[in-house]
C-alpha cells in the first residue's frame, strides 16, 4: 500500500452543487490513480504461431483474446480495434514494422506483440511492449513465460503480460488480471461461496455445506475465506483454507447470539465482524486464529458491516443504527474518534478504497414512504464527505468492493428480484455484468 503515496495524484470528480442539507455533489474524484487521464492508446497484435504442434492455433486464440481484454477492461487505455490494426503478425523486434502501428488508421503510441508455441506439451510466450513513436530506443518490456500447454495457462499468461503493461504504464499500480472475486450463489439450490476469476470466468463453488452461507472476505495472502454460516447455533464466523481444501477453526466466531459480516485487517493478523452476543449488534474484533476477542463499539442499536482502512491499518468503517435508520461511520481500531460520515437516507456495506482516501458504499440517499429514491452505489472522499453516485436508476445495487488497483469496483445488482454481480471502473462509467446463472450477491474481490 505504501506505493500508493508516491504516486501521482490525479483528478477524476469536483464539487458541483452544495445544497443543505444535503452533502456535497462532486464530478471528480482525486483517486491517486490515473484512472480519468487521457487514455493511452495500444494496439495488442496477434502474436504469432510457433511451429505446427495442433494445439497451438487453439492455445494463440486464448491468449490472444484473454490479452485484449485484459488491456481493454483496465481502464487506462485507448484500445486499437482489431480491424485497424496491421495484418502483420510480428513475432520479435526485428519483424514489427513500428510506422506500420503508429500511422493511420491504428495511430498506436504502444504496441504489444510477440510469439507462441504449444510444442511437446509446453506453451512458451516471448512477448514485448513497444513505443511505436520512439523508433531509436523503443522497448519497454521484453518477457518471456514457460507453462505446462492448456487453455487456463494460456489464460494465465496472458493475464500476467498484461498486468506487465499495466503496471509499467499505469503509474507503477499492479495491475488486476490475475485477481479473484469472491460471492455468494443460490445456483445450486443453497447459499454457498463462489470463486471466479475478475473477468468473470471460472466459476466454480469453494464450499459446499448445504447451509446459507454469506458475505466472503478473502484473507491479505489469499490462504482463506472468511464467511458468515447459518448452522444449528445460529449464525457464526466461519473459516475455509483454501490451502487445505477444507473447513478450518475459527472459535472467536461462535460464542453465542448472530455472528455476520468478518473484515481482514490490511496485516492479516485480525478480523472485526459484528455480533449480538452480549445483546444489540456490536463491531468485534479477533485474532485471526480466533482468539482474542473484544467488543469495539457499545452503542445503543445495531452496529454491523466493519471494513478496514487498508492503508494504515487502524481505522474501521462501519454501519449503525444508533441514530434511527444505518449510517456510515468510521473510528480508529480502538474505537476512538467516532466520525459520522453520511448525513441522512439510507447509507449501508462500506468498503474502503486501496489507498485509504475513499469509501464506497450503498446508499439510499432519499428512504422512506413514497420516496422516489434508489439504491444506488456512491464513493466518498474521507477527508471532505464529498461523493459521487456512480450507479443510476438501474436496480437495486448494493455491497460494492474495491479492486486492488483502485479503479474497478464490484458490487451487487438486483432487478425484478433477480441478482447479479457487475463490475465498474470506479467513476461509475464501463459497467460490466460478469454472472448470469442462478442468484448471486455479496462480492469481495481479492487484495492481489
Amino acid at each position: 500500500m505504501k506505493a500508493y503515496s508516491r504516486l501521482l495524484s490525479l483528478t477524476a470528480l469536483v464539487l458541483v452543487a452544495c445544497m443543505a442539507p444535503l452533502l456535497h455533489a462532486q464530478d471528480w474524484v482525486h483517486t491517486g490513480t490515473n484512472l480519468g487521464n487521457q487514455r493511452i492508446r495500444i494496439a495488442a497484435a496477434d502474436f504469432k504461431p510457433v511451429g505446427a504442434d495442433p494445439q497451438t492455433p487453439a492455445l494463440k486464440a486464448t491468449f490472444d483474446a484473454t490479452l485484449y481484454s485484459d488491456l481493454a477492461n483496465a481502464g487506462i487505455f485507448d484500445m486499437v480495434s482489431k480491424s485497424m490494426a496491421p495484418q502483420a503478425t510480428p513475432g520479435s523486434p526485428q519483424e514489427i514494422n513500428l510506422s506500420q502501428w503508429s500511422a493511420a488508421p491504428a495511430n498506436a503510441a504502444m504496441v504489444a506483440f510477440g510469439a507462441l508455441s504449444g510444442t511437446n506439451g509446453h506453451l512458451v510466450v516471448y512477448g514485448w511492449l513497444f513505443d511505436a513513436r520512439n523508433t531509436a530506443n523503443p522497448q519497454v518490456l521484453g518477457k518471456q513465460y514457460n507453462e505446462t500447454a492448456s487453455e487456463e495457462s494460456a489464460r494465465t499468461v496472458a493475464h500476467r503480460f498484461a498486468d506487465e503493461i499495466i503496471q509499467s504504464l499505469g503509474g507503477g499500480i499492479n495491475g488486476i488480471a490475475e485477481t479473484k472475486i469472491y460471492f455468494v450463489s443460490s445456483r445450486t439450490g443453497t447459499k454457498e461461496i463462489w470463486v471466479m476469476d475478475y473477468d468473470g470466468q471460472n466459476q466454480h463453488a469453494v464450499t459446499h455445506l448445504g447451509s446459507i452461507s454469506i458475505s466472503p472476505r478473502i484473507s491479505p495472502d489469499n490462504s482463506r475465506v472468511a464467511f458468515s454460516s447459518l448452522g444449528r447455533e445460529g449464525w457464526s464466523i466461519r473459516m475455509y483454507s483454501l490451502e487445505l481444501g477444507r473447513p478450518v477453526g475459527f472459535p472467536g466466531g461462535t460464542a453465542g447470539g448472530s455472528n455476520l459480516s468478518p473484515a481482514w485487517s490490511a496485516d492479516g493478523a485480525k478480523i472485526a465482524f459484528s455480533s449480538s452476543r452480549s445483546g444489540d449488534s456490536e463491531i468485534w474484533i479477533a485474532d485471526a486464529n480466533g482468539g482474542n476477542v473484544h467488543k469495539l463499539t457499545s452503542f445503543r442499536g445495531p452496529d454491523v458491516a466493519p471494513t478496514w482502512n487498508p492503508r494504515t491499518n487502524a481505522q474501521l468503517a462501519w454501519v449503525s443504527g444508533r441514530t434511527g435508520l444505518p449510517q456510515i461511520y468510521t473510528m480508529d481500531q480502538d474505537g476512538a474518534n467516532v466520525q459520522r460520515m453520511t448525513d441522512g437516507g439510507y447509507a449501508i456495506s462500506p468498503s474502503w478504497a486501496p489507498n485509504g482516501q475513499f469509501l464506497t458504499f450503498s446508499w439510499n440517499r432519499k428512504y422512506g414512504p413514497g420516496a422516489p429514491g434508489g439504491q444506488d452505489i456512491y464513493v466518498m472522499d474521507i477527508a471532505s464527505k464529498r461523493w459521487l453516485q456512480l450507479t443510476h436508476e438501474a436496480g437495486s445495487n448494493d455491497f460494492p468492493s474495491w479492486a486492488p488497483d483502485g479503479r474497478h469496483i464490484v458490487f451487487e445488482r438486483a432487478i425484478g428480484g433477480h441478482s447479479e454481480i457487475w463490475t465498474m471502473l470506479a467513476d461509475g462509467t464501463e459497467q460490466h455484468e460478469l454472472t448470469h446463472a442462478g442468484n448471486n450477491f455479496m462480492p469481495n474481490w481479492s487484495w492481489k
